[in-house]
Formats: C-alpha cells, structure tokens, sequence
C-alpha cells in the first residue's frame, strides 16, 4: 500500500510539474519577393531565375504590382488557440510621413517534427498606399502569446 502511494504521489508530482503543455514555436525564415503585374515572382522555378527576376523587379518599380512574403514557421506541442502570422510593413510614401500596413493570415495547427510554409501577399491597392517599403516585421502568435518574430534590419 505505502509503495503504490508512493508510486501515485511521484506520477501525479511529475505531470502537475511538467511544463510540456504549452506550444513553442518560431519564425525560421522570411522570404519577401516583389510580385510584378501579372501576379509572379519569377519566370521560371529555378532559384537563380527568381533572384533574377527580382534583381529586375528591384530596378523597375513601374513593373511591380505588390509583395509577398514566404514564411516558414515551426510549432512543437499542442497549440490550443488559433496560430496567426501577422506582417507590419512600414513604407515611404511621396515624403510624407511613414505609412504603416498590418497583414495577418490564420495558420494551420500543424504540429509534428517539420517547418511549414505560409505565404502573406500586399494587394497591388495596398502596396501602392504604402509606397516603398523600408521595414518589414513577421510575428507568429498563439492566440495572444507572442512564439516568435523576425525582422528586416532596419525594424
């Protein structure tokens, strides 16, 4: 008797002090691409064409029509409130002052061993508000807990 009370204290001692129930997760990578007038950001699949292709659309605004950031995000545990993925861009439009834009975008609650990709697009009507963009920030949220977040340089 005295060994299975033993036994029982220690289990339920092991599980009320676990802290494995809540999810952790981070932002691994961000990836912003210019979208040009047709809805692309590259040419061709290759990963030296996209760069190209970006290169190009770096030098010739004109043949822009928005963004788009590729995000890849990991989760481990359970998540029990919805996942988002939220991109504030700050931008330079005709020298007034700095505009600010909020993007978010649900994600699925893919738990498990591997990194998942979501990708966020600024609309042609809001990247011309916006102007040129000259910060960018990515977070990853749990309901209102902040997971994790990632930023261009000058954030």
């Amino acid at each position: 008797m005295r060994r299975s009370s033993l036994w029982l204290f220690g289990i339920l001692s092991l599980l009320l002090g676990a802290p494995g129930w809540a999810a952790t997760g981070r932002v691994v990578k961000v990836l912003p691409e210019f979208v040009d007038l047709k809805g692309q950001t590259s040419l061709a699949p290759s990963l030296y064409e996209r760069d190209a292709y970006q290169v190009t659309l770096r030098q010739y605004p004109e043949r822009r029509s928005g963004m788009r950031f590729y995000i890849e995000w990991k989760l481990k545990g359970a998540a029990w409130e919805p996942l988002t993925l939220r991109v504030e861009l700050r931008g330079t439009s005709r020298g007034d002052l700095p505009k600010m834009l909020v993007l978010e975008k649900r994600a699925e609650n893919k738990g498990g061993w591997f990194s998942h990709w979501t990708d966020i697009t600024v609309s042609n009507a809001d990247y011309k508000k916006i102007g040129s963009v000259t910060a960018w920030r990515v977070t990853f949220w749990e309901g209102k807990t902040l997971l994790g977040e990632q930023h261009s340089f000058l954030w």
